[in-house]
């Protein structure tokens, strides 16, 4: 089992760690189109195996994707990363030439490959992934519902002073600041719905500091956050290797699903060894549906921007 990390930046080392870490693939390569760079990090973590006791081999390499053959799931990090007072849409002329040409040299080596697209703007770029593969649509997985629901999760436990691993809450809808749906009425905490311990106050905060979590981040520590981007990642190649049936939030191919067609959104998914293998529906409220509604409509004009320049 081999599993390949584009981008060897904060997001892409830190995946890398946490999958050797977690003993999931035999070998995980390290790709970046620095000189040095992702051979470096690649031993700085391989010295770290006798501390951790994990088998595990990461091996880095600059720029060269015969290293990546046969490998059963790579995770693309790859682009600019993302600056203060930067949104993710800002970054889509540079980064979707660099995910392009990513993804058809990834499909040259591994042919049966599972993609899972970290690189803003993240819907956006899955549906490039997908529209310029011609892979599956099974095959595209967009991470960012999965660390939203996380961060979702951690803003309700600071609310609530407990424990994240008691709650159960995700967001869907696009990746952005403007466009995620954090669903608190869902939200429970061992199955009692938070919103019998919280005021609509406190409610109306969490869903504000986790639609800007990103931004908050980013504006303290100036760039995108890693830790919690690298853990999100991993933990959805992990569920996709150890066929593991989980259910993310992913940004996933829809054809009618949600009312909406032509598009990657984050929707609830189960993950396994097919890649995602079915969306599952909710029973969203008129005010949930609408706010999905225009989450769409901009993750779509994003798209356009795609089409506008023939990058698809």
């Amino acid at each position: 089992m081999k599993i390949t990390v584009i981008g060897a930046g904060a997001v892409g080392s830190t995946t890398a760690d946490n999958l050797v870490r977690r003993n999931i693939a035999e070998e995980v390569v390290l790709l970046d189109i620095k000189e040095g760079v992702a051979e470096g990090k690649a031993q700085d973590m391989m010295q770290t195996a006798a501390l951790l006791g994990f088998d595990s081999t990461i091996k880095g390499v600059t720029n060269d994707y015969t290293q990546t053959a046969g490998s059963a799931v790579a995770v693309i990090t790859s682009g600019i990363p993302r600056k203060p007072g930067m949104t993710r849409e800002e970054l889509i002329g540079t980064n979707a030439g660099i995910v392009k040409s990513v993804v058809e040299n990834l499909i040259k080596h591994s042919p049966d490959i599972i993609i899972l697209i970290v690189s803003n703007p993240m819907d956006t770029m899955s549906y490039l992934a997908l529209k310029s593969s011609g892979l599956p649509k099974n095959r595209i997985i967009g991470m960012g519902g999965a660390l939203d629901s996380a961060r979702f999760k951690y803003q309700i436990s600071q609310k609530l002073q407990a424990s994240a691993n008691d709650l159960n809450a995700i967001v869907i809808g696009g990746h952005g600041d403007t466009t995620m749906i954090p669903l608190i009425h869902h939200a429970t905490w061992n199955s009692i719905p938070v919103r019998s311990f919280l005021t609509q106050e406190e409610q109306d905060d969490i869903v504000k500091k986790t639609m800007v979590g990103g931004a908050t981040l980013t504006a303290l520590i100036g760039t995108s956050a890693w830790y919690a981007p690298g853990a999100a990642a991993a933990a959805m190649v992990e569920s996709i290797v150890r066929d593991q049936n989980r259910l993310f939030t992913a940004s996933v191919f829809l054809e009618g699903e949600y009312g909406e067609e032509d598009i990657n959104i984050g929707v609830p998914v189960i993950i396994n060894k097919k890649g995602w293998d079915r969306i599952v529906p909710l029973e969203l409220s008129e005010d949930e549906k609408t706010l999905f509604k225009n989450s769409a409509n901009a993750v779509r004009n994003m798209n356009q921007v795609l089409k506008d320049s023939n990058i698809i």
